[in-house]
């Protein structure tokens, strides 16, 4: 069943205050009365649902397929990642790697190594799957350096949240492109020349700042519980390195083949071009980057197979509720786009007659905050904007732009109702009021700063 074919009953008024109330009961339900956020999650969910005037009958089907729909997405990216996190923990290769980077960078500049680091891989890799490969040498800095969890893990999620947004051949700068008409060449050296700044800020500055003022102590949810005793003879960085870049290469591979079908360079059509499409999918690039991992970092160490089962089954029991409360946040993300509150709401704001620039930028940023989905939010709103742009004549650098700007409102401002949010919140062991402190200011700042120089390209060329 489609969600988005149910009809809406409520003008955008009335959606709008549904929306309000709901998030306001969700964070009373979770700071206040301690409810679970999966349990809090699902009940507003069911709630929302009632009030915003979607029949009874199909209640359940929207909730189940946005929750799985979801969790298509990100479960078997944290469960993966989880695995490949405990096997670098217990060889030592973590620890073998942060040792070279902290030799290599120096202690104070650790976060920006970090950082650098996931910005380039990035550049190929979507957030979800970045942010989880990145993480057990996240936590390993960490614990090694001190000085909480934030310091390091903020330019981390930066980086990564940046060039997913801004940059092609991340799924929603192609689509805004297509719809725009374009030059996707021209996007990706623009898109970089809007994410560094907005990574420097949102990331190494920021994370500075509010890692002093809020020090997380590191979480072993990548470590299937209790810290283990190092391995006395690690791995080689080089090997370590080398897994990482695994899964980064085969998911390079597969969204180089998919910008050449959208470049038309390709036969969609053609079956070594879907072969590899579907073996370069993100979950299939991290369980072949599991696979190795075994055998480089298990088998080949003198482990037995019945060990390395032990290692990988242990890292999937932590990860459980950070799986079932992303599914959740999507599942709410989710009722709140079949209610049609993002429609509503994108429709009035098109008709105010506000210059197209800024109507880009205006529309993103309320359906982000009505629904969630930065990629939703991003994609649609080109499509609402998209005449006026035809009729307007742009540059080629001017179309870029507009595409950056409708970008940068599509990151802002990420809240209860974005699965990111409880991704990020969950893996940092944050409370909700912290991840607003934190994730939530994160995200604001790359899309204000990534707005303001989208705005400077658009005046200058």
């Amino acid at each position: 069943m489609n969600s988005t074919t149910l009809a809406h009953v409520w003008g955008t008024g009335p959606l709008l205050a549904i929306a309000a109330v709901a998030v306001l009961l969700l964070l009373l339900l979770i700071i206040q009365f301690r409810i679970h956020a999966f349990l809090a999650l699902t009940m507003v969910s069911l709630a929302t649902g009632l009030v915003a005037g979607i029949p009874p009958a199909k209640i359940v089907p929207v909730l189940t397929e946005a929750f799985g729909q979801t969790l298509g997405g990100v479960a078997l990216l944290i469960g993966f990642g989880a695995m490949l996190g405990r096997l670098l923990e217990v060889s030592g290769g973590a620890q073998s790697l942060a040792d070279a980077l902290i030799r290599r960078f120096g202690e104070k500049r650790a976060p920006f190594a970090l950082g650098f680091a996931s910005l380039l891989f990035g550049f190929p890799i979507f957030f979800d799957a970045g942010l989880v490969v990145m993480l057990p040498i996240v936590f390993t800095v960490a614990r090694r350096l001190g000085g909480g969890l934030l310091l390091y893990g903020i330019p981390v999620a930066a980086a990564f949240s940046a060039m997913h947004v801004f940059v092609p051949p991340h799924p929603g700068p192609v689509a805004a492109s297509e719809l725009l008409g374009a030059d996707v060449g021209l996007l990706i050296l623009l898109g970089i020349l809007v994410a560094i700044p907005a990574w420097l800020i949102s990331g190494p500055l920021f994370g500075s700042i509010v890692g002093k003022r809020i020090v997380l102590p590191v979480p072993d949810i990548l470590s299937g519980g209790k810290q283990v005793e190092p391995d006395p003879n690690p791995p080689k960085p080089s090997t370590v390195i080398g897994i990482l870049l695994l899964p980064l290469a085969i998911i390079f591979v597969n969204t180089g083949l998919d910008f050449a079908r959208a470049q038309g360079w390709v036969d969609a059509n053609a079956t070594w071009y879907q072969v590899g499409r579907a073996f370069g999918a993100t979950p299939i690039a991290l369980l072949i980057a599991v696979l190795a991992a075994s055998y480089v970092l298990g088998v080949r160490r003198g482990r037995t197979a019945k060990t390395v089962e032990g290692i990988l089954d242990s890292a999937l029991g932590p990860i459980c509720a950070i799986t079932l409360i992303t599914g959740a946040g999507g599942m709410f993300g989710g009722i709140l786009r079949a209610s049609g509150i993002g429609d509503a709401l994108a429709t009035t704001l098109d008709g105010l007659g506000m210059p197209i620039f800024v109507a880009a930028f205006v529309i993103a940023a309320a359906l982000r905050v009505a629904q969630g989905s930065a990629t939703v939010a991003l994609i649609t709103a080109a499509g609402l904007v998209q005449p006026a742009v035809a009729a307007a004549g742009y540059s080629e650098v001017q179309l870029c732009a507009t595409v950056l700007a409708l970008a940068s409102g599509s990151v802002v401002l990420s809240h209860v109702n974005d699965s990111g949010f409880w991704l990020v919140g969950r893996f940092f062991e944050m409370d909700v009021k912290t991840t607003f402190k934190t994730w939530t200011v994160l995200e604001t700042l790359i899309g204000l700063i990534g707005f303001a120089l989208a705005g400077l390209l658009f005046v200058l060329f």
